[in-house]
């Protein structure tokens, strides 16, 4: 029985960029790369059947695309995803976002919604018809303490771990409180919100991204945690139009 060949998804964030080899069942290898330092495809790409690529910073996808070994599908809101897309002005949609979309209704089904920790924490939704309708985007939680970090005197950066407690005795310790504990609190107000708006009561809601774990952990909302969830998305794209 002829092997079926593996396919490369690349996907590029602001903070980190992912080369990932995937078949018709699963990722199968992941390297991250910091996004500015990007020189080359991390892993041997002989023998691929094809590429698939998302990007939400343009001039680092030219860079990449002139790396590939072949043309890749390029994920837009015009491409064939699977599910519909229902929102006003549809090339304002990150590629990453639409991948998030796709994966959560492959694998967990619809209505549902994706937080996504990465350098902003955005909520995908995507409706009982499986149609992205929008979302939200809020700064990153590694935004809000490097900004603490860059626009004061004496406040460290800060490694973020789960709090021992509610009172810090240490600058480090208060800092990682208002950063984990109070940044739950903003993800559970948006939830709750999006939860009471029409049809999204029984969604299921699953996190990805960097600080997915770490933040999921207390959130009792978060039903699942997938860290590859934008990757899958990009899986199932890729082989939706393969044949094209």
């Amino acid at each position: 029985m002829k092997k079926e060949r593996s396919f490369l998804l690349v996907n590029i964030n602001n903070t980190n960029t992912s080369f990932a080899l995937a078949d018709a069942k699963r990722v199968l290898r992941v390297v991250k790369v910091p996004t500015l330092s990007v020189r080359e495809v991390p892993f041997t790409t002989s023998g691929i059947s094809g590429i698939v690529l998302s990007s939400v910073v343009p001039a680092v996808a030219k860079r990449v695309r002139r790396m590939l070994p072949m043309r890749p599908l390029i994920v837009s809101a015009d491409s064939d995803l699977g599910i519909g897309v229902r929102y006003p002005n549809k090339k304002q949609i990150g590629a990453d976002r639409l991948a998030n979309a796709v994966g959560v209704a492959e694998l967990y089904g619809a209505p549902a919604i994706v937080v996504d920790f990465g350098t902003a924490v955005t909520f995908d939704i995507v409706n009982a018809r499986s149609e992205y309708i929008g979302g939200v985007i809020a700064p990153g939680l590694a935004s809000v303490t490097d900004y603490l970090y860059h626009r004061t005197a004496l406040l460290p950066r800060i490694t973020l771990v789960e709090p021992r407690s509610m009172i810090g005795k240490s600058t480090v310790d208060a800092m990682r409180i208002g950063a984990v504990i109070g940044y739950r609190g903003l993800v559970r107000e948006i939830l709750c919100g999006l939860r009471r708006e029409r049809g999204m009561k029984k969604a299921v809601i699953v996190a990805t991204g960097g600080y997915g774990d770490l933040m999921a952990k207390k959130i009792p909302e978060i039903e699942h945690v997938n860290p590859l969830l934008t990757l899958e998305g990009l899986r199932f794209i890729y082989l939706r139009n393969r044949a094209a």
